[in-house]
């Protein structure tokens, strides 16, 4: 999965120089490109990337529980 990522990134920043290089010399269909580029980032790469990174339950130390939220208020009075 690791290496998918980095191809998958590889590929998105080619695309992106080529859709800047398109847009530079104002080919017609330079907009086209660099909108599938956005879209690929959008809705191919973040996706995967994020189900990655957060696969294994490393998001739970990130979330508001009751119990986080006592310990919080409990230590802002011993400061």
């Amino acid at each position: 999965m690791k290496i998918a990522l980095k191809i998958m990134f590889v590929i998105f920043l080619i695309w992106m120089a080529i859709g800047m290089y398109l847009v530079n010399t104002e080919h017609q269909k330079a907009q086209i490109v660099m909108g599938l580029g956005v879209f690929y980032f959008s809705f191919l790469f973040m996706p995967f990337f994020i189900y990655y990174r957060y696969r294994d339950g490393k998001y739970k130390k990130y979330i508001l529980n009751d119990e986080k939220l006592k310990n919080a208020f409990k230590n802002m009075g011993k400061d």
